[in-house]
């Protein structure tokens, strides 16, 4: 993704970019490895900053956004790099979810060598991994204040992920959860909800005890839900599955930034501190029941409802959103709303060809 610049802490209107993964099908709905044509295909610039490149596998695509400041400005371009991913390859289907609907090509291993390395480290846990994820970038002034806001943002991660889930189907199987994605990252080492650390510092010093442990191939490749970014100034949030819509990964990206101006102003209090049985029990009962079913306040380390924590997370970021006046577009975006994962059951009713061309960038090919 291109740099995104911080801004100050008072800047309401704090740069925004998001990178979306998507994996690529072929007509009969099974994931095919056309990586490489499609990139091929797609023009050799894009406008705004924008880029499409490869991921993990040969099977999946990403597109990202350049440096943003309005809802309006990020919807044009998320509209504008899933538009050219659909038009770069005819006879390959784009599509929006966070794992295969239908099945899997069963990839090749990695061509690129980083990609190489990830694959001879972590084995069968990484033969059948496709999962696409919706990453949103808010920029920040500097390293420390990243690790600052990580830190402060953790109790909101899972609630994040309950309103994104889209993956309730892997090779063709329903496993009852709205992310299955979520399920399968977490089988990795450095994933879940992030260490709380007191400096950038810290923070390296953690990413690089678990390279020299053997179980990262290196300080980029961990799978916490926020952090800050190895390569630019910002916090990456990589909590949510890839959106179904467009309009999901705009609310996503609005609740983030609020989350960081919130923290930016509440950073001379400290952070509350989350336990870690109580986080990962939190992101589970996320990506088991989404918005539809019981949540965990990682906070209080008890059982609520999801509409609870939706409600809590709308109260803590409100004057945030005021302030960016992005407040009226997060309620339209979430008047009626029902998850990926939801409308996907929902469409299944008529095969789960109809949920692939549901989610089918440009419609049916």
């Amino acid at each position: 993704m291109n740099a995104l610049s911080g801004g100050y802490l008072g800047d309401v209107t704090r740069t925004i970019g998001v990178e979306e993964e998507f994996l690529l099908v072929d007509r009969a709905g099974t994931t095919t490895p056309r990586a490489a044509e499609v990139l091929a295909r797609c023009p050799s610039s894009l406008p705004d900053g924008m880029t499409v490149q490869r991921e993990l596998r040969d099977t999946q695509i990403e597109v990202a956004t350049g440096i943003c400041t309005s809802f309006d400005e990020l919807r044009g371009q998320l509209v504008a790099g899933r538009q050219t991913l659909a038009a770069a390859c005819p006879d390959v289907r784009v599509l929006a979810s966070g794992t295969p609907v239908l099945g899997s090509a069963r990839p090749e291993r990695a061509l690129d060598t980083r990609f190489r390395a990830v694959d001879r480290l972590y084995a069968g846990i990484t033969a059948d991994y496709e999962a696409c994820g919706c990453h949103v970038h808010v920029g920040v002034p500097d390293k420390d204040t990243a690790v600052a806001v990580v830190n402060h943002v953790a109790r909101w991660l899972p609630t994040l992920l309950a309103l994104s889930v889209n993956s309730p189907f892997h090779n063709g199987q329903d496993h009852g959860y709205g992310s299955w994605r979520i399920v399968q990252q977490s089988r990795f080492p450095g994933s879940g909800l992030a260490p709380r650390c007191a400096d950038f510092s810290q923070w390296q010093q953690e990413t690089a005890r678990l390279v020299d442990c053997g179980v990262l191939v290196d300080e980029r490749q961990t799978f916490w839900y926020a952090r800050p970014s190895p390569h630019l100034p910002t916090v990456e949030f990589r909590i949510a599955d890839t959106a179904a819509a467009v309009d999901d990964a705009v609310l996503q990206a609005l609740l983030c930034r609020a989350l960081v101006n919130t923290a930016l102003a509440q950073l001379d209090r400290g952070a509350e501190a989350v336990s870690a049985q109580a986080g990962a029990a939190a992101v589970w009962t996320a990506a088991r029941y989404g918005m539809d079913g019981p949540a965990v306040d990682p906070l209080l380390g008890k059982q609520v409802s999801a509409g609870i924590m939706l409600a809590g997370l709308l109260d803590h970021v409100r004057d945030a959103l005021v302030e960016a006046g992005d407040l009226d577009e997060v309620h339209r975006l979430l008047r009626d709303r029902r998850t990926g994962a939801t409308l996907q059951r929902l469409v299944a009713a008529a095969g789960l060809d109809a949920v692939v061309r549901q989610l089918s960038l440009g419609g049916n090919k």
